[in-house]
């Protein structure tokens, strides 16, 4: 028995360190970016924020459909309210009074309520906002989709640019430590001064300091990258795409003789989701001032005895029921509702304001990016064109 308990004790510990094995992951920079609009963890909370707006909206809606509540109420009247009457009308003296207690000692009471909102303002513009809210929602999800993007794109080039960085390194750690070996040999011979062997030491301390730099930037790298795609940090990534192949792959000069399209910006749409909001709690304010009617309906059952004996045959029990209708209609409010609509109403304004100021910064940012991107297509043309020339003048230096 206790061989048996030892296996299965073995199994489950073999069964949690297989399930807390970290997991190997292989991407492109699409597939990344792909794997991040789903896992990313601001993704995921967008999409359940436009679910809660879902949810928001339909108990908007819910609010003007029928409501029906049901009720039981039960009172212990272990001491009965007493009222004093004219004692005479039981023989008693003129100007005397005697003491009665009315009712029964259990009373209960059965019932259900239906009401209905026949017609309200506020409730109308509450439909409309309900749509605005989710709206707002979905287009922040896709401005969440942009940065995600965004954080991926630049954590992955961050990740190629530190590898690519770290091969230089190592290459030149290499031809510095071979080149420190001769000079020192050289200097042994005493055909250059110590000081020329110093030098090239120093130089070689730097790079090695650099190399561990790199080292631990490319670790931080990885780790922030493995953050944006929403995986474990203890997991193996590797990336397949090179950072040349992607910098050809994406040098698209159609994009500096594209226009800007602000519509379709989700900045801006958030912004003009922003006013329109504003433009409904004006007119919500506005519709404080309109009537509201609203209608109910009861039915129920009422049982009063001096013992508790509600649940049996012999009990009676006498139903009611009525028909309600409830009319609100604002008359005047020491101009309060008119001090809240022009509240609302410069708050309009604002927005308005807001909204032209954002599509002013908008276009001056694109202006900005299409510059920089101008610069860094000529830059990367320069430096590849500097690289092959420093390659053949390489080359020529070791053939001399």
């Amino acid at each position: 028995m206790k061989k048996i308990a030892l296996f299965v004790l073995a199994c489950l510990a073999g069964s949690l360190q297989a399930q807390e094995a970290p997991k190997t992951y292989s991407f492109s920079l699409e597939q990344a970016i792909s794997h991040a609009l789903t896992n990313n963890y601001s993704a995921m909370n967008a999409d359940r924020d436009i679910a809660m707006a879902r949810k928001k909206k339909w108990e908007t809606t819910a609010m003007g459909l029928p409501q029906i509540s049901a009720g039981l109420d039960y009172q212990n009247n272990f001491e009965l309210q007493k009222s004093l009457i004219p004692a005479q009308f039981f023989g008693g003296q003129p100007g005397e009074f005697a003491e009665i207690a009315f009712g029964t000692k259990h009373n209960m009471n059965a019932r259900t309520n239906w009401s209905q909102i026949i017609f309200d303002g506020s409730y109308l513009v509450a439909l409309q906002a309900s749509k605005t809210y989710l709206k707002f929602y979905e287009n922040a999800k896709k401005n969440t989709a942009v940065s995600v993007r965004e954080m991926v794109i630049n954590t992955y080039g961050n990740v190629l640019l530190a590898e690519e960085s770290l091969l230089i390194l190592k290459k030149n750690k290499a031809t510095l430590e071979k080149t420190v070996f001769e000079t020192n040999e050289i200097f042994k011979n005493g055909l250059i001064e110590e000081e020329n062997v110093e030098q090239l030491q120093i130089t070689l301390a730097t790079v090695n300091s650099s190399l561990a730099y790199t080292e631990r930037l490319l670790e931080i790298a990885r780790k922030m990258l493995k953050i944006t795609l929403g995986i474990e940090l203890t997991d193996n990534l590797t990336l397949t795409d090179k950072l040349d192949q992607l910098s050809i792959a994406n040098l698209d000069l159609t994009f500096a003789q594209s226009e800007f399209k602000i519509d379709n910006n989700t900045n801006y749409q958030i912004a003009k989701n922003f006013t329109e909001q504003r433009q409904l709690e004006l007119k919500l304010e506005k519709s404080k001032a309109l009537p509201s009617l609203y209608a109910n309906v009861n039915f129920g059952y009422n049982a009063f005895n001096n013992e508790f004996a509600f649940f049996t045959q012999n009990q009676r029990w006498m139903n009611y029921s009525n028909l309600g209708m409830s009319l609100q209609v604002p008359i005047f409010s020491s101009l309060m509702r008119s001090a809240r609509t022009q509240q609302a109403r410069i708050a309009v304004d604002k927005a308005n304001t807001q909204l032209k100021e954002t599509t002013q910064k908008l276009q001056l940012q694109f202006e900005k990016a299409k510059s920089e991107y101008e610069f860094s297509v000529e830059e990367f043309t320069t430096a590849k064109t500097n690289l092959l020339l420093a390659e053949r003048i390489e080359k020529k230096q070791q053939i001399k």
